[in-house]
């Protein structure tokens, strides 16, 4: 388990390498040179870093640094990693920006009071970026996160209590609330069912059906919008646009999916994905106060500062979000574009090359999805290897590509990615 760590015991630390071996040791220099000479002429080269408890003295910045990184050296190259949405290259002026800004606590509004009118700034952008309704006396409002997870864990529980404070005031029960959504969803929308005590409900893929179904609750915005209209449904759409929000404005502008929609209330976005900052930033809009209940903002005074709140933690580094303010006026739409537009066809050029060696296309192409390319092995072709098989070859060439089985209800369906 990669996120909730185990603390080993004392046994476990004394286990040699092998089961039923000596725990070896690396023999001890006879003249127990700190750092003199080079950080592998130290001794601190020929012991392990210290992994399970803080060690008594110091050591040279030096060779805590060389240590750290030839320990780092065995994570893969972010350069080569086709899985993840995650960016992985910022220019050097916005790297210099944010690291000139890591001392800084976002949360400290009084002392970092530009810092904060800059996460202003972005969520007005993006907001815009999103067609929110600017017309009427109520402003939408929307604030910065810590990614797309956050974000939905908050949109999630302003959902929840608007609904139980509606329900209430009508004289009904509150103890049922549920959520419908796509079994291919990312495992954050589970979190936040399961931590808020919502309901799941599943619309469960097939093998030729990877979306929601129109007839079921299509993921087509535009379609669930008009069809609970049409049926005069009390209910409201939050948008999970954490990789689509910084795409579909700039390759598909003429696709409703957002504010546009009345149905939709809320809508996050990941701004280290397609939004092009490094991991650690997500965004949420809310189209008006009216669907972010009061008693969920907390208003404080830390610091001298009064200020409102509405987070799942308090202090985080600003350096992010002037991160995401700097790629939003240093590219504008036009940047934006051009990248997107790169993206999409470098997409169209590897599914068509994919589909000339055989592999079933299961993305669409031409802007009409996002800037991956999903495949998988033509079961026609009797393949004596798998998805799976495909994926470790690419990793013994440091390619990061991975192979899954997707959704329940789909038997099993193997597939790769290329983001």
């Amino acid at each position: 388990m990669v996120h909730l760590a185990s603390i080993p015991t004392n046994k476990d630390i004394g286990k040699p390498l092998v089961e039923g071996m000596e725990k070896l040791k690396v023999a001890e220099q006879s003249d127990q040179d700190q750092f003199t000479t080079s950080v592998y002429g130290s001794r601190f080269a020929s012991e392990d870093l210290p992994k399970h408890e803080m060690p008594e003295t110091e050591m040279p910045k030096e060779v805590a640094y060389r240590m750290i990184k030839d320990d780092l050296s065995l994570d893969g190259n972010p350069m080569l990693n086709l899985a993840s949405f995650v960016t992985t290259y910022m220019e050097k002026e916005v790297e210099d920006l944010m690291t000139e800004s890591f001392s800084k606590n976002f949360i400290d509004y009084e002392e970092y009071p530009q810092s904060a009118d800059i996460q202003n700034r972005c969520v007005s952008m993006i907001g815009r970026l999103f067609n929110a309704p600017l017309d009427g006396d109520m402003a939408p409002v929307g604030t910065s996160t810590v990614g797309s997870s956050e974000a939905i864990m908050l949109a999630v529980l302003a959902m929840k209590k608007k609904w139980k404070n509606a329900r209430q005031a009508a004289g009904k029960p509150t103890d049922r609330p549920n959520i419908v959504m796509s079994s291919a969803v990312q495992v954050c929308w589970e979190k936040a069912a399961r931590y808020f005590e919502v309901e799941e409900k599943y619309v469960y893929c097939t093998e030729n059906r990877y979306v929601i179904d129109p007839e079921e609750t299509y993921e087509d915005a535009k379609a669930v919008n008009d069809l609970l209209i049409k049926k005069n449904i009390d209910t409201v759409i939050h948008i999970d646009a954490a990789s689509g929000g910084f795409v579909a404005p700039f390759v598909v502008p003429e696709l409703e999916w957002d504010f546009r929609l009345e149905k939709v209330v809320s809508i996050n976005v990941s701004g280290h994905k397609y939004g092009l900052v490094y991991p650690g930033v997500g965004w949420v809009v809310w189209r008006a106060p009216e669907y972010l209940p009061k008693e969920l903002v907390f208003n404080i005074n830390y610091l001298g500062a009064d200020q409102s709140s509405f987070t799942l933690n308090f202090s985080k580094g600003a350096s992010q979000v002037i991160g995401q303010y700097y790629q939003l006026i240093r590219l504008g739409k036009h940047g934006y574009r051009a990248i997107m537009g790169n993206l999409t066809r470098t997409a169209d050029y590897l599914a068509e090359s994919l589909e000339q060696l055989g592999f079933v296309l299961m993305s669409e192409k031409n802007g009409k999805g996002l800037p991956l390319v999903a495949f998988r092995i033509d079961p026609k072709s009797n393949k004596h290897y798998d998805e799976f098989a495909i994926a470790h070859q690419l990793r013994q060439r440091s390619w990061v590509v991975p192979a899954y089985t997707m959704a329940p209800h789909t038997n099993d369906l193997k597939m790769l990615r290329v983001v």
